[in-house]
């Protein structure tokens, strides 16, 4: 059976799957991300972009940090999600650069220093590496309920031969659900990426 979209079922997989996040020990979080980057530093997915969103890890998520230290390595531009206070809850994305000054924004998450000239737009990136708490091999994803990701590239869903950017899930194996119900306002992923392979997601 899928996992109910009430809220009070979502809010349970949640902290479920939060508190099994964190149970990890740094050394198995950092051997985990090890291993995705290894996979996913070779998918076509990742290898033929150039501009690729990225995140920083909190609350247990998965690192990207060995992954995007491969893709800079290959010379690849990557961005942090920035808040904007006129953008309607959608982010915006800021090229970032090890050693680059960072704030914490109002959600106690480190984004760089807001630069007008270096901020995009959600449609100008090729990838996205993107945080989830849940997904299902449907591309189905469950965030932390903001829905900052949904709105961001819900133009995504109005598309039906040109996608761009394709979104690729990075997750623990264990935060794969076999299906998760989706909403109408959300986005499909295109792949997830975990510490045992790249899932590419037949996207319903």
């Amino acid at each position: 059976m899928p996992v109910k979209t009430g809220t009070a079922d979502r809010n349970a997989l949640r902290q479920q799957v939060r508190q099994q996040r964190r149970a990890l020990s740094a050394t198995e979080r950092d051997a985990r991300a090890r291993r995705l980057a290894r996979h996913a530093g070779k998918d076509p997915l990742v290898f033929n972009s150039r501009h690729i969103a990225a995140y920083l890890a909190a609350d247990g998520e998965m690192d990207p940090w060995p992954l995007m230290e491969q893709l800079w390595s290959l010379g690849k531009t990557l961005y942090l999600p920035v808040l904007v206070p006129f953008s309607g809850q959608r982010l915006w994305f800021s090229a970032y650069r090890p050693g680059d000054p960072l704030i914490v924004n109002r959600f106690g998450i480190l984004e760089p220093e807001r630069h007008h000239y270096h901020r995009i737009r959600p449609a100008a990136l090729d990838l996205v590496l993107t945080p989830l708490v849940a997904f299902d091999l449907m591309g189905h994803r469950l965030g932390m309920g903001g829905g900052y990701y949904d709105r961001s590239f819900g133009f995504l869903n109005q598309r039906r031969h040109w996608r761009k950017p394709r979104l690729l899930g990075l997750a623990y194996e264990f935060q794969r659900h076999r299906r998760l119900e989706a909403e109408a306002w959300d986005v499909p992923l295109d792949a997830v990426a975990t510490e045992a392979r790249v899932h590419h997601c037949s996207v319903s």
